[in-house]
Order: structure tokens, then sequence, then C-alpha cells
């Protein structure tokens, strides 16, 4: 893995963090506990700070970052960002999966309990009202999300990521 201090900002984890060994975390990034971060993944925290809360995991491949002296990233609790998205300037909200592939660009905000679909494109400045499932190009609201949904997709892959995690641990 490659953790490294830039600028005099290092990253800071919480407790019970899974990180993979060719994961790379750089600069003003601070994550929760129970937090995992997969292989290849990159949280770049060069140009603006980086927030994660407790409970996310960040799948293979997936980039986070955020726009200099402008849009910093904001990542609530429970929070699935899947396999090669890219998150970038923007806020995400508490008990939200963003699908594999999918874009989430600057100045957005997702709200909580709220999915964005595999390979959606959430464009600069768009609101993701709670509850809402949002997909497509540009990504739009399809439909209002279940209760099942949310205990069934958003909260099982939160919790399957803190076991898998544990797996890598000893």
């Amino acid at each position: 893995m490659i953790i490294k201090e830039l600028n005099g900002n290092k990253p800071k984890f919480g407790e019970d963090c899974f990180i993979a060994e060719n994961a790379v975390i750089i600069g003003e990034v601070e994550m929760g506990n129970q937090c995992s971060i997969w292989y290849n993944a990159v949280i770049r925290g060069d140009v603006h700070y980086i927030k994660l809360g407790n409970k996310v995991n960040v799948q293979d491949g997936a980039v986070i970052h955020a726009t200099y002296k402008k849009s910093p990233t904001n990542v609530g609790n429970n929070v699935s960002i899947g396999h090669n998205a890219l998150v970038h300037g923007c806020t995400i909200h508490d008990n939200v999966l963003i699908g594999m592939g999918a874009i989430v660009m600057d100045d957005c905000v997702v709200e909580s309990n709220s999915i964005i679909a595999a390979g959606a494109v959430v464009t600069k400045g768009t609101h993701v009202e709670s509850g809402a499932i949002y997909a497509g190009v540009p990504a739009e609201k399809v439909k209002d999300i279940s209760q099942e949904l949310i205990s069934g997709e958003i909260d099982r892959i939160a919790n399957n990521y803190v076991k898998y995690s544990s797996w890598y641990k000893d």
C-alpha cells in the first residue's frame, strides 16, 4: 500500500480498518472506523480534503478525489463505493450505495438512503434526493427506494464488506 504524507497532511485512520496492499491513500484523508479500501483503489487528498465516515468501503479500482481549493469530498457512514466508481468533489450522505463504474461529479449532493446505479453519471451540481435511485447518463431519478432495498442492498453490502475485510486481517 502507498500511504503518503503530502504538504504536511498525513492520512488518518479510524479503528479496525483494512487497507489492501496496493491501495493508494495520499494527503489530507481522514476515515472513520471499520472502513475498507480495496485493491487498486486510490484516495488522493492532494488538492482538498477527503473525509470518510464509519463503515465505508471503497471497492477495487475506485477513485476518490476533489477539486483544488474548491470542492472537497465528504462521505458519510455506511457507504459502499462500487468497483471502478469515481467520486469527485462531492458530498455523499449516510446509507448510500454508489454502483460499479458510476461517476459522481463535483458539487453533487447524494442524500441518505439512496442508490446511484452502476454506470450512472451524476453530473456536476446534481442533488440526489433521499430515498431515490438514480440511473443513466446523465443520471436521473428512476424510482423511489424501498425499505427492502435499503436493508437488502445498502446495509447488506456495507455489512458484508466489514466481514470480507476481516478475512484479510489475519
